[in-house]
Parts: C-alpha cells; sequence; structure tokens
C-alpha cells in the first residue's frame, strides 16, 4: 500500500532475494520512461523502497505520481 508522507509517495517492496528485486526494478524503469516520470528509489538485497513525487510541479504529488504508482501496482 502506497502511503502519502512528506509530499511523497511511498511505498516498500520486498522479494525473495536481490535477484528479483532487481527484475522488479529493471521493469519500473521502463515504465518510468513510458510515463516520463522517474522515481526516487533504492535497493538493498531484498527490499526495493520507492518515493514519488512532481519536482516541476514543487515536489508535490500530482497525477503523474498517482499513475505511475498504479502502474507499478500491476507488475
Amino acid at each position: 500500500m502506497w502511503i502519502e508522507e512528506d509530499n511523497k509517495l511511498k511505498r516498500t517492496f520486498e522479494f525473495n532475494d536481490f535477484q528479483e528485486a532487481f527484475a522488479f526494478m529493471t521493469r519500473i524503469a521502463f515504465l518510468a520512461e513510458k510515463h516520463n516520470h522517474h522515481p526516487n528509489w533504492s535497493n538493498v538485497y531484498n527490499k526495493v523502497e520507492i518515493e514519488l513525487t512532481t519536482h516541476d510541479e514543487g515536489n508535490t504529488i500530482t497525477s503523474k505520481d498517482r499513475k505511475l504508482a498504479e502502474a507499478i501496482d500491476k507488475i
């Protein structure tokens, strides 16, 4: 579930291992390019933490963030 905090949509995903986490990030990279909207994210072993905010709109949550979050949830 995505949470709204500090003008960002945030979510942590957990996988079985690093390979699954990295594969997930690769799929998101293609989505981000398609949406022309790129996440702030980090990966440590089997966890991927994602933050979405729209920098062009003053670092706030916009429809761009919600649409990308929805697309990520469908992976």
